[in-house]
């Protein structure tokens, strides 16, 4: 654990030995989940282990990379691993969100009077895989990730909550633009993660095509229920956090911002990160010192995860882009600073 002093929640009422017992049950499930995941996806480790950071921490996420990198496979093997209700929609132009949340049909019963039923759509899932979310219309787009924000929706002046736990996790194709409709800027923000997703490593891709061409492939089983993941989520919550480490999170989200931060930084960009940024990096760097085994977080967990939470929240000036310049090459001289 972590020597330094430690920052909390001070209404929360849970003692260091607690967390301690709860963080010992819980290290063994994840590893269990790991390992499970691993049967199914082949290399990939980073992405992966970001996805399921995504999710202890409460989120939701944005993966983006190139067809046929297994982001749909991925999505459906966290759900059977973790236990949660999946659905996937496929986004297209013609999308509607109705399509997505759900709608009223009229049905007339025995007695002959009619009454409006509201039948669900599939984003009442634990877990909800949007392929492609670029592909639909803003207003779908903005229906969905209302949803995301609020975790309910509103059809006819009537509530209905989304399941718990409940998240998203989307795709985008980077390749391919025409046709698409960008997410905003305000509607990216409500993505904890953007997960970057490579083609494998030349071992990953030679052991894809023995095991994946074959008769059968085993599935994975499931280590965690819903119930689990919640309490898992609870306890990210719940883990202390150096002063260091909070440091290193304010320094960071604040050195990119135009009119606060570092001016040769600052230069290149035209918007940074704001505060939901810094709260995303608190929960996914207790989320992954969790999911390696650790009670506590650190500053490599900060620097390891700045450029998947931070990278979708800032955006380069129009010189900054003339002359080359890149999110990601910004963030990695920001890291050099603080490693």
């Amino acid at each position: 654990m972590n020597a330094e002093p430690a920052l909390r929640a001070e209404t929360i009422p849970v003692s260091d030995s607690e967390i301690e017992a709860r963080a010992e049950q819980a290290l063994d499930l994840l590893a269990a989940a790991r390992e499970a995941i691993g049967g199914a996806i082949f290399g990939q480790e980073l992405v992966v282990e970001e996805a399921l950071v995504t999710i202890l921490s409460g989120g939701h996420g944005l993966f983006v990379g190139a067809p046929g990198l297994a982001k749909t496979l991925l999505v459906e093997t966290l759900g059977r691993v973790l236990g949660l209700h999946a659905n996937r929609v496929q986004f297209t132009p013609d999308l509607m969100p109705t399509d997505i949340l759900g709608s009223e049909v009229l049905e007339e019963g025995v007695d002959h009077r009619r009454a409006f039923r509201f039948i669900k759509g599939p984003i009442f899932a634990q877990l909800l895989m949007a392929d492609e979310i670029n592909r639909a219309s803003p207003r779908t787009q903005s229906a969905l990730l209302q949803a995301m924000q609020e975790y309910h929706v509103t059809i006819a002046g009537e509530r209905y909550d989304l399941p718990k736990p409940f998240h998203v996790l989307a795709t985008q194709n980077p390749l391919e633009q025409e046709g698409t409709y960008p997410l905003p800027e305000a509607q990216l923000d409500r993505f904890l993660m953007q997960i970057d997703v490579p083609y494998p490593e030349r071992d990953a891709e030679r052991r894809i095509l023995i095991e994946t061409t074959g008769r059968t492939r085993p599935a994975p089983a499931q280590v965690i229920d819903a119930q689990g993941l919640m309490d898992i989520q609870t306890l990210v919550r719940l883990m202390p956090v150096g002063a260091s480490v909070v440091d290193c999170i304010l320094d960071l989200v604040r050195a990119v911002r135009p009119g606060d931060g570092d001016p040769v930084l600052t230069q290149h960009i035209a918007w940074g990160p704001g505060p939901r940024a810094a709260q995303s990096l608190m929960l996914a760097c207790r989320a992954r010192a969790l999911a390696r085994g650790r009670l506590a977080p650190s500053k490599a967990d900060v620097l390891a995860l700045a450029a998947p939470v931070m990278k979708h929240r800032m955006a380069l000036t129009y010189s900054a882009r003339a002359d080359g310049e890149t999110v990601d090459g910004v963030i990695e001289r920001l890291k050099q600073r603080f490693a």
